[in-house]
């Protein structure tokens, strides 16, 4: 342990127990039935806990394959070569607890997930400045990012609003949202009287990751998750990331695991529809129907509204989750993904995973080449190299193709060694399925629980009691289903983790 998380922990900086589990039997005591609409993180984390503890549960996803944005699925190049492509790149954060403990289910150890060394943020204006290699908890993550950032300087400091900064500080559940929740996070960091570098290199960056841009998100949400990346976690912004595809890695083996306790997964069978049916429901697909005493609808915000829409037993009986549709139901901005196969690599320095500051539309470079198994060994055949690029938060009504012709063109102004690569083939797509969050949404954002007797949510947009973001809020609002499903039944509940629940100078 380092000497930083010696101190953080002194400071409670620390692995807080939110939901200590337990009290109940260890698996339910009677016969107990459960339907999980949506086959993602979210749903999946419903699914293992509630089968581990004896609830029969049946997972329906609509997609040919598991994930939702942690998707994967087979391809074949042109050369016949098989290859896996995914939804594309995620970070897998050490303080993503809840989820990790899911993934603990198909390998103890996580050994499957491997270290990325470095988080290097990229600019066509600036040199290159480097997220990584921190002390891994706060005090000392944030002082020396202050001290050794070039963006930053002591005379900055000096002139920048110490006070409207103190809001990082002090994220609170409830009062953060309460007095930042109507403002922008762009008006936010204008605030802070920040250098134009600093704004840039520090914080659009971040911004941009949750697929949002600062101008149409929360500041009240931007504070939340800059607590729980950097200043509410023992762990820094180290991360690790499969070795393998997520479909080798992740799916296929949690999907086993779920069946060897019992449960059933289906893909490409979506709900159209759910009715009251006694005191439990009947979720309706296209070629049948499923009778249960709960279900979880763990998908995104415009599958969950068009879902609500369809049902209006549903509706009826939970007029708050419908009131909340119209505005939950619109999702962020579109977000793109471009794997390009090369003919030749980027310089031998180029580090796996890669960040990039004020480009028109590439927001990040990821090695897939360097990553993961299968592109290794493409790879290694063909000499050639296998790069991904993101754009997170990018104009609406642009085709795929264009973005991605856009992005390429773009990392050529970062990387100019890719204007000799010769690109084989390219896999381009473009959706809009992550939450928004808006100013002003955080009040009528749906929580876990509905107003319907044995109907739940989960999901990244999900409001939560306690700071969480992307995959682990996934994990951890699924969890907090099956939780009120098992504790209505008499089974025992599954350990929710959580960062620091409040800022270092947060007041009680």
């Amino acid at each position: 342990m380092q000497l930083s998380q010696v101190f953080g922990r002194l400071i409670g900086v620390r692995p807080h127990q939110m939901d200590p589990g337990g009290g109940g039997a260890t698996r339910v005591p009677h016969p107990v039935d459960a339907v999980v609409v949506g086959g993602g993180i979210a749903g999946m984390s419903t699914a293992v806990v509630l089968a581990e503890r004896g609830v029969e549960v049946t997972v329906l996803e609509a997609a040919p394959t598991l994930g939702g944005r942690l998707g994967a699925w087979p391809d074949t190049l042109a050369d016949g070569t098989r290859q896996v492509d995914e939804h594309g790149f995620h970070a897998f954060f050490r303080q993503y607890y809840n989820w990790r403990n899911i993934l603990r289910r198909i390998d103890p150890t996580l050994r499957f997930l491997r270290p990325v060394p470095g988080y290097p943020v990229l600019s066509a204006e600036w040199p290159t400045e480097e997220f990584g290699r921190l002390p891994p908890a706060p005090p000392a993550n944030l002082l020396t990012l202050l001290a050794r950032s070039p963006s930053l300087r002591l005379r900055d400091l000096r002139t920048m609003d110490r006070d409207a900064a103190l809001p990082l500080l002090t994220y609170h559940p409830e009062r953060t949202y309460a007095e930042f929740d109507h403002r922008t996070a762009d008006e936010l960091l204008t605030s802070l009287r920040l250098p134009d570098r600093a704004r840039a290199m520090l914080f659009e960056v971040f911004s941009h990751s949750f697929f949002n841009h600062e101008a149409r998100m929360s500041a009240a949400e931007m504070i939340a998750q800059f607590h729980f990346y950097l200043l509410g976690n023992p762990e820094g912004l180290a991360f690790d990331c499969p070795d393998e595809d997520y479909a080798t890695a992740i799916w296929q083996p949690l999907s086993r695991h779920v069946e060897r306790h019992g449960g059933h997964v289906h893909t490409g069978v979506a709900a159209t529809a759910l009715e009251r049916e006694g005191s439990g429901w009947r979720v309706r697909t296209a070629d049948g129907s499923y009778p249960a005493r709960h279900v979880v609808l763990a998908v995104d915000p415009p599958a969950l509204a068009d879902l609500v829409a369809a049902s209006p037993a549903l509706a009826e009986a939970a007029p708050g989750l419908a009131a909340a549709m119209p505005a939950y139901g619109r999702p962020g901005p579109p977000y793109a993904v471009a794997r390009h196969w090369c003919d030749g690599d980027v310089a031998a320095d180029r580090a796996i995973f890669n960040g990039v500051s004020r480009q028109a539309t590439l927001d990040s470079v990821t090695l897939y080449h360097r990553l993961e198994e299968e592109p290794r060994r493409w790879s290694a055949h063909t000499g050639g190299s296998v790069i991904e690029l993101h754009a997170y938060a990018c104009d609406p009504d642009v085709p795929a193709d264009e973005l991605a012709a856009r992005m390429w063109a773009e990392l050529g102004a970062l990387w100019p060694e890719t204007h000799r690569l010769r690109v084989r083939e390219r896999r381009a797509r473009v959706e809009a399925k992550a939450p928004a969050f808006t100013p002003g949404s955080h009040p009528a954002r749906p929580g876990v629980r509905t107003d319907a007797a044995g109907l739940y949510l989960a999901g990244d947009g999900i409001r939560t009691d306690f700071p969480s973001a992307l995959m682990e809020r996934s994990a951890a609002t699924g969890i907090l289903a099956a939780n009120h499903i098992l504790r209505a039944e008499g089974g025992a509940a599954e350990p929710i983790l959580s960062v620091r629940p409040r800022g270092l100078l947060a007041r009680p």
